[in-house]
C-alpha cells in the first residue's frame, strides 16, 4: 500500500521472508492530529468523526471531498480505520432492522441453515448472508430509512469512487462467543496461503484499493461485547496477505491490537488489508450485532450475488412516495441509490446495450433514479428493469 517496503526481487511475497521487525516498525506510529483536522480525537490512534457536527459538510460537493480526501488519506496511507459516530442516527429504523434480522436468524434455524462465519468458530454467533437483500424484500420501509445515510455513502465513495457495489452480512455474537482470529479481507485474504503467494506483487497491492470494509453498531458494544479488535497501520505492510497467517504475526497483533467502544448508530470504516479480529465477547447480556458493510468497487467482483432488480422493485413505492413528500433529502436519496441499485454499466451485451449519449449504457441506478424523480408506476419501472435486463445478456 505504501513504498515503505521495496517490491521483492521475484516479484512475489513468500510467508517466510516476512520480517516482523519491518511490520512492528509500521505498526508502531501514531496518528497524527493535524492529518485529521476534522477528527474529533483519535483514541487508541483511530480517528473518530462526530458526523451529528459534520453532516452539514457532506451537503455540498467542495466541503464533502474535503471530509472524503481526509478519510481515504487514513484509509491508504494513515491509520487505516476511522469511526463515524451517529453516521445512522434514525435509532428507530436501526431498531425496525434488528427485529427484521431477528426473524431471518429465526426462520433460517428453523430451516436448518447455520451461518458459518469465515474466522470464528462455529457456533459462537448468528450470521445472516445477503442481509441488504434480505431486509429489502422483509421491510422496503425500513430498508430506505435504514441505508439513507449520507456518512455511510461518502465513506464508500472515499475509497471506491461512485457507483460502488454495496453487500452487507449481519453477525450477532453471544454472550461467550469466541474472537475471529486475526486476518485480512476480501479478496487476497479469502484465498489460501499457497494461492495468495501465486499473485504478483503488485496485485497484493491491488486487492485493497478494490473493497471497503465497514460495520454499523447495532446496539451499544463496550469493550467487553468484544468490538472489532484492530491494528492501526498493519495495512501499510505490503506482504501482509502473505504474513497473516504467521504465528507470530498474530502473536504481534494480540500483544498490541486496540478496540474502541461504540454506540448503537456509529459506524466503523477500515482498509481489508488492516490486521483485524472480532473480539469475544465476555459480556454477560450483549447480544452484539453488527452489520458488517462490503463495499466493492464497480471496477471489482464483489462477494455476494445479489439481485439489485428485486431490490429495487421492492423499495421503489416507499422510495417514490418519500421524495414525492418531501422526506428524504438529495444526499439521503443517493444513499439509497447507493445501498441498492447496480451502479455500473458493464458486463452488458454491447449489439443489444449500445451506448447512448455517451460512453456506457444507461445504468440500473439511473434507472431507479428517473423513476423514482418522475413519478413512475411499479408496474412501468418492472417492465424498464427487464427490458435492461434483456439487453444485457448474452
Amino acid at each position: 500500500m505504501t513504498l515503505d517496503l521495496e517490491t521483492p526481487k521475484l516479484g512475489f511475497y513468500d510467508e517466510s521472508t516476512c520480517d516482523l521487525a519491518d511490520f512492528a516498525a509500521l505498526t508502531g506510529q501514531t496518528v497524527d492530529l493535524a492529518q485529521t483536522p476534522h477528527a474529533s480525537d483519535a483514541p487508541r490512534n483511530i480517528p473518530v468523526y462526530d458526523m451529528t457536527t459534520l453532516a452539514p459538510m457532506l451537503e455540498h460537493p467542495d466541503t464533502r471531498r474535503t471530509l472524503m480526501s481526509e478519510w481515504a488519506h487514513i484509509l491508504y496511507r494513515g491509520a487505516g480505520v476511522f469511526a463515524l459516530k451517529q453516521a445512522c442516527p434514525d435509532h428507530a429504523a436501526i431498531d425496525q432492522a434488528t427485529a427484521c434480522y431477528e426473524q431471518v436468524i429465526a426462520v433460517e434455524r428453523a430451516a436448518g441453515g447455520a451461518g458459518a462465519d469465515h474466522f470464528a468458530a462455529a457456533g459462537s454467533n448468528d450470521r445472516i448472508w445477503n442481509s441488504l437483500q434480505k431486509l429489502a424484500l422483509r421491510s422496503p420501509q425500513t430498508f430506505m430509512r435504514y441505508h439513507a445515510s449520507p456518512a455511510i455513502d461518502a465513506a464508500c465513495e472515499a475509497w471506491l469512487g461512485p457507483n460502488y457495489q454495496m453487500t452487507a452480512q449481519i453477525n450477532l455474537v453471544h454472550p461467550g462467543g469466541q474472537a475471529q482470529q486475526a486476518h485480512r479481507d476480501y479478496h487476497l485474504g479469502f484465498q489460501s496461503a499457497a494461492i495468495s503467494a501465486t499473485y504478483p506483487a503488485h496485485v497484493h497491492d491491488l486487492s485493497p484499493l478494490m473493497t471497503l470494509q465497514g460495520g454499523i453498531a447495532h446496539c451499544d458494544m463496550p469493550i467487553e461485547a468484544g468490538p472489532t479488535k484492530l491494528l492501526p497501520f498493519s495495512q501499510l505492510y505490503r506482504p501482509g496477505y502473505a504474513a497473516w497467517r504467521r504465528d507470530d504475526f498474530r502473536a504481534h497483533f494480540e500483544a498490541h491490537c486496540v478496540q474502541l467502544p461504540l454506540q448503537k448508530g456509529d459506524a466503523i470504516f477500515f482498509n481489508p488489508a488492516l490486521f483485524h479480529a472480532a473480539g469475544a465477547n465476555t459480556s454477560a447480556s450483549i447480544h452484539r450485532m453488527v452489520n458488517l458493510l462490503q463495499v466493492s468497487s464497480a471496477f471489482g467482483r464483489a462477494m455476494e450475488s445479489i439481485d439489485r432488480a428485486a431490490i429495487c422493485t421492492a423499495i421503489f413505492p416507499a422510495l417514490r412516495d418519500a421524495v414525492a413528500e418531501a422526506r428524504l433529502s438529495r444526499t439521503a436519496l443517493e444513499a439509497v441509490l447507493g445501498a441498492s441499485a447496480e451502479g455500473y454499466s458493464f458486463p452488458t451485451n454491447l449489439d443489444r446495450d449500445p451506448p447512448v449519449g455517451g460512453l456506457a449504457p444507461k445504468t440500473q441506478k439511473t434507472l431507479l433514479r428517473e423513476a423514482v424523480t418522475e413519478g413512475w408506476t411499479p408496474t412501468a419501472l418492472a417492465q424498464e428493469l427487464a427490458a435492461m435486463a434483456a439487453r444485457q445478456r448474452p
